[in-house]
């Protein structure tokens, strides 16, 4: 088995309980309170270009050109994701250029970029591939029985589409091919999900 495999099924139960939580479930639905989405976009707009910013960082560590040229190609379907946020705040009004991250975003881009400045490629794989899979085993499970026709159909079309299935994969393979299975790589990538998991709490909190 795969590291990145081994990674995921060690964590399900953060996947199952991010899959559970009401927030997830209201995008689901189409039941999900404007204001709370109008929060997490603005929120997730910030932490996609930490992501970004990331990738980026990882990619001038590259060992090879060919680890260059996947770190960019990454980066370049955050920018897409970006794009997608944009075309949201336009719809309901968020200004994506005064967002204050809230404490939970900024735990997680810290983390983030702490660990793409600090870590080797193989451990900054790890860091950031919670975030793909774990969206797109969301966007999967919400279109299991098809994509609804509500307000929030296109981040699941987003998400359990064609192009975000191989972006996670790439991730994965360089999770696969540069990290190794110890104990700092176990608690980074377990990090992630619980960052994950809180960035949706906060979005479901926020008044």
């Amino acid at each position: 088995m795969t590291i990145s495999k081994k990674l995921w099924l060690a964590n399900q139960e953060i996947a199952q309980a991010c899959l559970e939580h009401p927030f997830v479930q209201g995008i689901g639905y189409g039941t999900l309170e404007v204001q709370k989405f109008a929060y997490y976009v603005g929120q997730d707009a910030f932490f996609l270009e930490a992501f970004a910013r990331a990738y980026s960082i990882a990619a001038a560590k590259a060992p090879d050109f060919s680890v260059f040229t996947t770190f960019h190609s990454l980066a370049g379907g955050v920018l897409a994701e970006l794009k997608l946020h944009e075309g949201y705040a336009a719809k309901w009004g968020v200004n994506l250029h005064s967002v204050e991250p809230g404490g939970a975003t900024r735990r997680y881009t810290d983390f983030l970029l702490a660990t793409a400045w600090g870590g080797d490629v193989g451990l900054t794989a790890a860091a950031m591939s919670p975030c793909m899979r774990l969206y797109a085993f969301l966007g999967e499970q919400l279109a299991r029985n098809g994509i609804p026709n509500h307000q929030y159909a296109d981040w699941i079309r987003t998400y359990s589409g064609t192009d975000f299935q191989p972006l996670t994969q790439q991730l994965e393979d360089l999770v696969d091919r540069y990290a190794s299975s110890t104990a700092l790589v176990h608690s980074t990538y377990r990090y992630a999900m619980l960052c994950e998991r809180d960035f949706f709490q906060a979005a479901w909190e926020c008044s």
